[in-house]
């Protein structure tokens, strides 16, 4: 185990690195800061100015070198754009709001998609398969922007019952969750459908029901706990990518997340947030996956990556 977590934070290393040289470059590429804080009545001198504040006069190497240091340091670089905030505390302010959302849809997703695909896997070929299988199709093919309006359209806008964006209480949760949710509850009832389909075949649940237990224990109590760990090994990966990837639910619900964060800051070109933003998401997206492949080692006593 310790060689396997080894080399999972060299790998986690190596590709945080790499992944720093890109968005170093891209930043680099995509267009001029200094242009963003000069006015158009600027003299060449407080262009040559500004370069030297920033170290944009300094060789491509150089400037690379500093980035990562400050990126060591904790110090991600300042927001061009308004009191040019630095960019960690405008990622740690807007974390806890993406945090809760992501938490809320996988719970919402978990709640409604375990059960789904169990009786799917209890009724296979069956109404109730059909019907869950067309509800796991229909929620892995519908665009997320798309239902989100639809959402916003009917229940706020035709039914007046829910905010249409906004931030603070209960009410503003259900329409962005129930959006971010829906591919996840597709996802999640074709998994336990597949892996429970395998499981009800298995010796020791024939073994079960010869000893007579009833048929909700069988399948509640013994199938459903070996079918989960696939399931967790998705939701674990998942909850990170619903954290780094609600771009688009967050810009539709006005909700003040990173998502938010960074379709804001690549409209301004504010190029220190973009880099802090997509250094912050993954790193988290790639810590996520580490924890969720030791968590898989450990609920299955049969995966032993030391070993390996």
């Amino acid at each position: 185990m310790l060689s396997f977590i080894s080399k999972r934070f060299g790998e986690m290393a190596v590709a945080l690195l790499l992944m720093s040289v890109v968005v170093f470059l891209l930043g680099r590429m995509t267009g001029d800061p200094v242009a963003l804080l000069l006015s158009d009545y600027s003299t060449p001198q407080d262009r040559a100015r500004v370069e030297q504040e920033l170290g944009l006069d300094r060789p491509l190497v150089e400037q690379y070198g500093a980035f990562i240091v400050n990126v060591l340091k904790g110090e991600l670089g300042n927001s061009i754009m308004g009191d040019q905030s630095p960019a960690a505390d405008l990622i740690l302010e807007r974390f806890p709001a993406s945090l809760q959302l992501a938490g809320v849809a996988l719970l919402i997703s978990f709640l409604i998609g375990v059960p789904l695909g169990v009786v799917a896997a209890t009724h296979r070929g069956k109404t109730l398969d059909v019907a869950a299988r067309l509800v796991a199709l229909i929620g892995q093919s519908v665009p997320i922007f798309w239902l989100g309006i639809m959402l916003m359209y009917f229940f706020s806008v035709r039914l007046h019952l829910l905010p249409t964006s906004g931030y603070g209480t209960a009410a503003h949760f259900v329409l962005p969750a129930a959006t971010m949710s829906l591919f996840t509850i597709a996802a999640v009832t074709r998994l336990v459908r597949a892996s429970m389909v395998d499981i009800l075949n298995a010796e020791y649940i024939k073994l079960a029901r010869i000893k007579g237990l009833s048929e909700s224990v069988v399948i509640w109590k013994h199938a459903l706990r070996n079918s989960l760990i696939p399931v967790l090994t998705f939701m674990g990966s998942f909850f990170a990518n619903m954290i780094t990837g609600a771009v688009v639910i967050e810009t539709v619900f006005a909700w003040p997340g990173i998502g938010r964060l960074a379709y804001e800051a690549i409209l301004n070109r504010d190029f220190p947030v973009i880099q802090a933003v997509v250094l912050f998401m993954t790193a988290l997206f790639i810590g996520a996956n580490l924890v969720v492949d030791l968590l898989y080692a450990w609920v299955d006593p049969r995966i032993r990556y030391g070993r390996r």
